[in-house]
């Protein structure tokens, strides 16, 4: 799932750089539209919290730089499912990010 957005003044740091916050807000963004596109957004949403998240900073990214987030699903298991992303400024790799959720039900357990 490809989205495009816009780096927002909050996502900047005191250095103008964009902060590591900001790229989990991009592929977030990119999980909800490819959830959206499924139809599945509303069975999951609230019922995958993170377990794991790796991110590979690449180059900086500024205000007002717009980006590509491309999000594939690499893997999926039992209860979890992990994404890849990467993110990029005019084709160059702004970074790439690893992100493992797991579906839990009510009680807050992982569900099949």
């Amino acid at each position: 799932m490809l989205v495009q957005r816009c780096i927002e003044w909050s996502d900047t740091d005191a250095s103008g750089a964009w902060h590591n916050a900001a790229a989990l807000r991009l592929v977030e963004a990119a999980e909800v539209a490819l959830l959206d596109a499924l139809g599945l957004l509303g069975r999951f949403y609230g019922r995958m919290p993170r377990a794991r998240i790796t991110i590979e900073f690449k180059r900086p990214l500024r205000f007002r730089d717009l980006v590509d987030v491309d999000l594939a699903v690499e893997a999926v298991g039992r209860t979890s499912v992990t994404y890849y992303a990467e993110i990029r400024r005019q084709q160059t790799p702004a970074a790439e990010v690893w992100m493992t959720t797991v579906l839990v039900g009510e009680d807050g357990r992982p569900e099949l």
